[in-house]
């Protein structure tokens, strides 16, 4: 037997703001859930501490997510016991401490845990075997180091994706500066096959500098990639 579903009629005010299933006192039942589920919360954050709250690891995201869904289930379905609940954050975060002992532990296992610092910027030039590895692009990679006052490639002499994501930076000092791949959108974006003036020209890929005469169009000796930009040598001015 076929059974259709009840014609919806649009704009049902009562239907909106109110379930024809719940009676208007179980709203008082979802603010004292909310109040329940968001001690469990606080505590589980407790637990992970201040660097919980700051900058999160994969592994502490995952967690974060999976108590974000039962706390949310918890503070507005009728049928998820609170104790159920209670009992997934108590887990998880027992799990948490678990995990991070082992890391304590096995430094090998935090490494394929959370991830790894990852060089990608070595003297002024890209690690292209590394940065090949990362699920990140260069455009993304030019915009966070252009966040920290980078104007070109020169001026690093190392630089890290680290577990959580965040790029840190080494820079030479002012004497040591060199000619590096400028970062500037403007700039990345003009690139020549063929140099339009004699001088220090930064491959667009790898930021390899090589020197080229007017109109010479060559193949960077590192990648072979063959796309110049002229490179800038000013000193790191904030």
């Amino acid at each position: 037997m076929l059974f259709l579903a009840a014609p919806i009629e649009p704009f049902d005010w009562n239907r909106i703001f109110l379930s024809e299933d719940m009676p208007p006192l179980f709203l008082l039942e979802i603010a004292f859930r909310c109040l329940l589920t968001y001690l469990f919360i606080i505590g589980a954050l407790r637990v992970t501490g201040r660097r919980g709250v700051r900058q999160l690891s994969l592994f502490e995201l995952s967690i974060i997510l999976a108590l974000g869904s039962a706390a949310g289930d918890a503070m507005f379905y009728d049928d998820v016991p609170i104790l159920h609940v209670l009992v997934v954050f108590l887990m998880v975060s027992g799990l948490y401490l678990f995990f991070n002992r082992l890391t304590e532990w096995y430094p090998g296992f935090s490494d394929w845990l959370e991830g790894a610092p990852v060089l990608l910027v070595e003297n002024g030039r890209i690690h292209l075997e590394n940065f090949k590895k990362q699920n990140l692009t260069q455009k993304e990679l030019f915009g966070e180091m252009r966040q920290l006052q980078v104007e070109h490639l020169g001026q690093v002499r190392r630089a890290y994706i680290e577990a959580t994501g965040d790029i840190s930076l080494y820079f030479f000092e002012d004497k040591n500066v060199q000619p590096g791949l400028p970062i500037w959108p403007e700039r990345v974006a003009d690139t020549h096959r063929r140099a339009q003036e004699a001088g220090s020209h930064a491959c667009a890929q790898c930021a390899h500098v090589q020197e080229l005469a007017r109109g010479e169009a060559t193949k960077c000796t590192v990648c072979q990639h063959d796309a110049w930009v002229p490179t800038c040598a000013t000193l790191r001015i904030a």
